[in-house]
């Protein structure tokens, strides 16, 4: 594969490397809070660090199920409660 040198030296794998970090990240996080941000995020950065060749393909394929999964999980919340919001009160 040629690399592909960006500004600052950097080249396109580092960047895909980077996303998939990032992409992984934010599903993770995105199970606790802001799911309806941070899941379609996760899910475009995971799928642009695959696109991209990235040297951390697991870690861009978890983020990307965990932004599916953040999904899931706020359509469960909507359907359940009727919220976007954890509610833990009876």
């Amino acid at each position: 594969m040629s690399t592909v040198l960006l500004r600052k030296g950097r080249t396109r794998v580092e960047d895909a490397d980077d996303m998939a970090v990032a992409s992984f990240i934010m599903g993770l996080v995105g199970l606790l809070v802001f799911n309806i941000v941070l899941g379609p995020c996760a899910l475009v950065l995971g799928g642009l660090a695959l696109a991209r060749g990235t040297t951390r393909r697991g870690r861009a394929l978890l983020g990307t199920a965990l932004g599916a999964a953040d999904l899931i999980v706020l359509a469960v919340l909507v359907t359940a409660n009727g919220t976007v919001s954890w509610n833990f009160a009876g």
